[in-house]
């Protein structure tokens, strides 16, 4: 939260000029928190509405902060469409590997092995990679940060709100409540600190030493067509197809 608010603080945003939309789950409680234009939708339909606020409102910079169940599993579908139209939404998705406020149940993104309250002997489905599905999916921006790494989180939600198109930042984040305490990975800052050590900014040599690293950075940051512009540059065509249809129907 207090990466991307000062990333709107930097790109100098009035709060007048932000909608965060969100849906359910610990990280949908962002948007009751903070003074923007809000609205606090449903599980797993916050891409839904942030479409509908964005073609509604296209000069506004729509953000949907989310989690796992809102982003993979019930709001996977919206997630995809979302990125393969590319509309101007950036989708803030912390990445905490489990369900937490529900209890700890195992999500989309927690690991082959890994403990949940569903799992209780380690989970046998494989997790998601959100870059790659993203980036498949057609996302024209995709980032990868942690927690730890608070200055270049800042950085990425700032290039992604300032994206043209559809923009999407993994943010991994700690739930020693249950992720951390089931899977023996300590307190908090232990966990932070895994983020320090099992990370490598993207192109790192230290990749091919240790595949399992995970990687940071701007992924993907490409030039596409984006969907609402687009749209709105039918709707002018048309416009003047029709005019000249009526006025050569008049001369007649």
């Amino acid at each position: 939260m207090g990466g991307m608010i000062r990333a709107i603080e930097q790109l100098g945003l009035d709060k007048n000029e932000v909608v965060l939309v969100s849906g359910i789950g610990c990280s949908s409680r962002v948007a009751g928190y903070l003074d923007f234009h809000t609205m606090h939708t449903l599980h797993g339909r916050a891409l839904a509405f942030a479409s509908g606020v964005k073609l509604g409102r296209p000069h506004l910079k729509v953000i949907a902060p989310m989690g796992d169940g809102d982003a993979l599993a019930i709001g996977g579908n919206h997630l995809i469409h979302a990125a393969r139209r590319n509309i101007d939404v950036t989708a803030i998705i912390m990445n905490n590997s489990i369900y937490g406020m529900t209890g700890g149940q195992t999500s989309p993104l927690t690991p082959f092995t890994k403990r949940g309250t569903t799992a209780v002997f380690g989970t046998i489905d494989h997790c998601f990679d959100i870059a790659q599905l993203a980036k498949g999916a057609g996302a024209s921006f995709v980032a990868r940060t942690t927690t730890y790494h608070a200055k270049e989180m800042i950085k990425m939600i700032h290039d992604a709100i300032n994206h043209k198109g559809f923009s999407l930042v993994e943010v991994m984040s700690q739930c020693p409540t249950y992720y951390g305490r089931k899977n023996d990975l300590g307190a908090a800052v232990d966990m932070m600190k895994g983020f320090r050590d099992g990370t490598v900014r993207k192109g790192s040599k230290k990749l091919e030493e240790h595949p399992e690293f995970v990687e940071r950075g701007v992924l993907v940051n490409e030039a596409r067509p984006e969907y609402v512009s687009s749209y709105m540059d039918l709707i002018e065509k048309l416009r003047g197809e029709r005019e000249n249809l009526e006025q050569g129907a008049a001369s007649r």
